[in-house]
């Protein structure tokens, strides 16, 4: 699209918050920080990534101290700010979200070049509970991903 003296407007882009890949409009999804630190499937999926299996592997097989810390490092990462999360199509299926109204939310957040956040998106991680955060805070740190640890 040209504007009044012919520049080309600079199209706006996204990228998963997860995969850091591109993302198009009509394939992704908006979750909170609630939301995606409450799901197992993604905990243990975060935890087996190359990048941070030895970890695991050094929390479950040796109960290596600084390896535990990493991963606590790793989930505070996650689920230090309530902030609005673009998924891709690739990872919606690690959460337990109505994924209609999470396109819906994204399709707004899209129309809005990423400046669209609802009220529960700025206040998920309170409305979830501190009882909530600590066992989702144990799983994450402690149990997640001993499937894959042999």
């Amino acid at each position: 699209m040209l504007n009044i003296f012919g520049k080309k407007k600079k199209e706006f882009k996204a990228q998963c918050h997860i995969s850091k890949e591109p993302v198009q409009k009509e394939s992704s999804y908006f979750i909170t920080t609630a939301e995606l630190i409450s799901s197992k499937k993604f905990w243990d999926n975060v935890m087996t990534e190359p990048e941070t299996m030895s970890y695991t592997v050094s929390h479950f097989k040796n109960g290596d101290k600084t390896a535990t810390h990493m991963r606590s490092m790793i989930f505070n990462k996650y689920s230090s700010e309530d902030k609005p999360w673009i998924i891709s199509e690739s990872y919606i299926h690690l959460f337990e979200v109505d994924k209609s109204k999470s396109r819906e939310t994204a399709e707004k957040w899209w129309d809005l070049k990423g400046q669209f956040e609802p009220e529960e998106s700025k206040s998920s991680l309170q409305n979830l509970g501190d009882k909530a955060f600590e066992e989702i805070k144990s799983y994450a740190v402690m149990d997640a991903g001993r499937s894959r640890v042999a």
